[in-house]
């Protein structure tokens, strides 16, 4: 799993986050002001990537979070079979199966290069960035 830190105050919409494993857009970080005797807290709203249920957290402000590093990787597709992408990464000729996400579905052709990212070991075709 490809991860990294970072504090949760220094979020900021748009990235990426790691929320009870789960890979997530960052859609909004509010941080409440200290109290008298207690650090100041942060809400983390998030969007995950690939099942797009809205999750969030509340911690300490300063507490770290684990952040997923997300990999733009080229591939050829060899075949289309239904809603299945049969592709070739073009660093290392591996061949694997992805699903085809209904936006890109009709862009797809055999044998043109496309890009496509993995996450924590998970690939897709989705727009990520």
């Amino acid at each position: 799993m490809e991860k990294t830190t970072a504090v949760i105050k220094d979020l900021k919409p748009n990235g990426f986050v790691l929320i009870d494993d789960t890979p997530c857009r960052v859609e909004r970080v509010d941080v409440s002001k200290s109290g008298k005797h207690g650090a100041a807290k942060a809400r983390v709203d998030a969007i995950g990537l690939f099942d797009g249920k809205r999750h969030s957290i509340v911690k300490p402000a300063d507490n770290t979070i684990d952040v997923p590093i997300v990999t733009k990787k080229r591939a050829q597709v060899l075949a289309i079979v239904g809603n299945k992408a049969q592709i070739m990464d073009l660093a290392d000729f591996s061949v694997f199966e992805l699903d085809i996400p209904a936006e890109r579905r009709e862009l797809l052709k055999a044998g043109e290069e496309i890009d496509y990212f993995e996450v924590i070991g998970i690939r897709t075709l989705k727009e990520l960035k």
